[in-house]
């Protein structure tokens, strides 16, 4: 007879760009998530390091501490030593748990800007970052035995640790909070009912001259719109920097790995732009030594930033698991994703949206200017480029006709002419004048996703038709 964990549960648990993401109460189950944890407790015990123990958090989603606590009495019923958070804690703020506390790894209960019916766990190791491809296959050939019965004495064996004040003060090393105090700026945050809450809000309460929240109370369901942080998101965010008169508008998705940035008069940053000015504020007012590292799909002005100070630039493919590694080797002292992602040397290799918004405040401090006019400085030293992601949900026979029709190059789209076709991650198609075409699949959604960037808005939107038409 077959072992209640092992009829349906088995087969479904597959780790992706970041994690195990899966709909609640569907795939994404008590039984699962033990297994999960199951699996992980066997990789982690066959790694030699388990003593160390694991670090355990979990966001604000429907059930998160529930799943949080049971994968953390796997592990204990293991013997491996547990740390769980007493409340929702961000993404950045647990790789900082499992780094400062020289822990072998751990779990997060979050499924990031997924909507909300959706939960996950990611597993990061002991370096803080997501774990890579090699240990992922690991833990899913783990799985098939991996059926937990944890004892009732476990949870005798699990510790609570709040990181939250280590966190901020490991943050205050990497942020000039004198300059923003100086600065006296009047700013509004959002966290997006999320685990980032008491966070950012709670850092810059003390630095800035005034501060409003908006959206900063949990909710499961995110207010019922969604936790990621993009331009229709942060509508209310901008208006209340437009009417407010604020100098920023600062946000985090809803496992505060992702930022958010609305200028003074309510105009949203898409996340490109405000990575290529971090880029270049940095090796302005710094001078850090090393290059930046960007994913496949994130805007070229990196590049054109890199050229102008004369420092070298990293491509890796999608996910910051493989950007992690360039700051842990310290060959770059900045690394970013288009999707509002990035982190520094010497802080943790995750995505951190909490030192993104202090970063984007340091900026407007020190240099007296509203992101927009520092971009149009940023466009006179190294040149425009414009940049659009499109999302399309297909079915999976429509992906596999589209990667069919990839796997042939074309020698000319939109009526330029293809210089090269970089398979790094999906199909990234350089044309002759510098602007791209990107198709790929999305690691964490079932859509595929178009990447496009261009010198002018005109030629830009040239391409996106053109995409629309390759894919139909």
């Amino acid at each position: 007879m077959p072992r209640p964990d092992r009829v349906k549960e088995g087969a479904v648990i597959r780790f992706g760009t970041s994690g195990w993401r899966a709909v609640i109460a569907e795939e994404f189950t008590l039984a699962n998530v033990r297994r999960a944890a199951a699996a992980i407790a066997q990789v982690l015990l066959e790694s030699g390091a388990a003593r160390r123990g694991a670090f355990v958090g979990y966001d604000t989603r429907f059930m998160s501490g529930r799943f949080a606590r049971e994968a953390g009495l796997v592990l204990a019923s293991r013997d491996i030593p547990v740390w769980l958070s007493p409340a929702p804690v961000p993404t950045p703020a647990v790789a900082f748990a499992i780094v400062s506390g020289r822990r072998a790894g751990g779990i997060n209960i979050t499924a990031s800007h997924n909507p909300p019916e959706y939960s996950g766990l990611k597993f990061s190791t002991a370096e803080g970052a997501p774990a890579l491809p090699e240990v992922t296959r690991r833990i899913e050939a783990a799985l098939p035995d991996a059926v937990p019965a944890p004892p009732p004495e476990a949870g005798r064996r699990i510790r609570s640790l709040d990181v939250r004040a280590a966190y901020f003060k490991g943050l205050s090393r990497l942020v000039r909070m004198t300059a923003i105090k100086k600065a006296r700026l009047r700013l509004a945050c959002d966290p997006r009912y999320g685990a980032s809450i008491g966070y950012l809000d709670g850092i810059l309460a003390k630095a800035a001259r005034s501060l409003e929240v908006v959206h900063g109370a949990p909710h499961p369901e995110f207010g019922g719109e969604g936790p990621d942080c993009g331009e229709t998101q942060l509508r209310a965010l901008a208006r209340l920097v437009r009417r407010g008169g604020l100098h920023l508008g600062l946000a985090t998705d809803g496992d505060g790995d992702r930022f958010g940035i609305v200028d003074a008069g309510g105009a949203f940053i898409p996340p490109n732009l405000f990575l290529a000015l971090l880029a270049d504020f940095l090796l302005e007012t710094r001078r850090l030594p090393g290059g930046v590292g960007r994913s496949v799909a994130t805007t070229h002005l990196l590049d054109a930033v890199c050229a102008h100070h004369g420092r070298p630039l990293y491509e890796t493919p999608v996910g910051f698991k493989f950007l992690g590694e360039h700051l842990m080797s310290g060959r770059a002292f900045l690394v970013c994703e288009e999707s509002a992602g990035m982190s520094l040397r010497g802080w943790v290799p995750e995505k951190d949206g909490i030192l993104a918004g202090l970063l984007a405040a340091e900026m407007v401090a020190v240099r007296r200017k509203p992101l927009r006019l520092q971009v149009r400085d940023l466009f006179d030293k190294v040149g425009p480029l414009v940049s659009r992601r499109l999302d399309y949900h297909m079915d999976a026979a429509g992906r596999d006709r589209l990667a069919r029709r990839l796997e042939e190059i074309p020698s000319n789209f939109a009526g330029r002419r293809v210089t090269r076709c970089d398979t790094t991650d999906g199909r990234k198609l350089i044309l002759g004048d510098g602007s791209w075409v990107l198709f790929r699949p999305s690691g964490t959604e079932p859509v595929l996703r178009c990447y496009v960037e261009a010198r002018t808005n005109k030629e830009l939107d040239a391409l996106l038709q053109a995409a629309r038409e390759y894919i139909a």
